[in-house]
């Protein structure tokens, strides 16, 4: 755990201050190379083709990253495991920096750069529009970037990390664009069950972070006590958490002129864009979530030093 610990907040501070080297490292075109290749090489009736057709592509890269993780087990006193742990977190975490991603929407010039931004960033993660998706896709985002790529480094180590970047890259996203429909639908419900457990701890630590009380309410009533496969239930908690936090500070949920087509921000060139409280008190929820984690993690590093 102290690796995990470690290799998160490197992960973390490296992102943040080297955007153009993460953004290098994190284009994964080999991985985009390799479903081509599949393409080519299978036909109409072949396995890559099927809705499981997804094992075929994340195997080979998950056995390299395993046979090296066995390999740096227990080498140079652990150091070797720690750096190659760091590696294949800093790899998989992202791919782009989520603080710089909200920084860009709040920092917009006018509410047509805006509405590009948040247009960009709902699609990333198929939220919907308005300024309640633009909460969901904060904590979606957050999901796949941060806390999905944590819990399985946590649980199975590089493997695990790796096994779920090249799960989300061949659900969502554009590389996902190149694969099979059938293979992504397949792509798409692993992705699924990789991160429901990763969405309901989410939930827990929004609701230890935020309004205990409505968070649990939201969570029941999107019917996250189901083991259906669906993370819905981490939006409506998130919508719930970021409705009490205006509350507290007496600020009103401000929705802006909304686009009858899409639901987001209409533009209005010249124009600065007024502030969007719910989307800062929703990045500062997902920042205390993550201190929530963390901090769980280093109760269990110390309390293996002190035994």
């Amino acid at each position: 755990m102290s690796i995990t610990l470690i290799a998160t907040i490197v992960a973390l501070v490296l992102g943040h201050l080297a955007p153009s080297f993460a953004a290098t490292v994190r284009n994964f075109r080999w991985y985009r190379d390799l479903i081509a290749w599949y393409n080519g090489r299978f036909g109409e009736d072949g396995f890559w083709r099927g809705r499981w057709g997804v094992v075929l592509v994340l195997l080979p890269p998950v056995l390299v990253i395993a046979v090296l993780q066995a390999a740096v087990d227990g080498g140079l006193w652990g150091i070797a495991g720690l750096l190659f742990g760091t590696a294949v977190l800093f790899l998989c975490w992202g791919p782009r920096d989520l603080d710089r991603d909200v920084d860009a929407i709040l920092d917009a010039p006018d509410r047509v750069s805006r509405r590009e931004r948040i247009a960009q960033m709902v699609a990333e993660a198929q939220a919907p529009g308005g300024s309640s998706g633009l909460v969901e896709a904060v904590f979606r985002n957050a999901l796949r970037r941060w806390f999905g790529v944590l819990f399985w480094f946590l649980v199975l180590g590089p493997v695990g990390a790796i096994t779920y970047r090249l799960s989300v890259l061949a659900a969502v996203g554009p590389i996902a664009g190149e694969v099979p429909s059938t293979t992504r639908e397949g792509a798409r419900i692993w992705l699924a069950v990789l991160e429901w457990p990763v969405a309901q701890l989410m939930t827990l630590a929004l609701a230890l972070v935020g309004n205990f009380d409505g968070v649990l309410s939201a969570w029941r009533n999107a019917e996250g006590a189901s083991l259906q496969l669906s993370s819905r239930f981490l939006g409506a908690a998130a919508r719930a958490s970021v409705n009490s936090e205006l509350s507290e500070q007496g600020d009103v949920w401000v929705s802006d002129e909304e686009d009858t087509e899409s639901g987001i921000i209409a533009p209005a060139v010249g124009v600065t864009p007024p502030d969007l409280p719910e989307l800062r008190d929703a990045m500062s929820l997902v920042w205390r979530s993550l201190l929530a984690w963390l901090a769980v993690l280093a109760l269990f590093v110390i309390a293996g030093f002190v035994s």
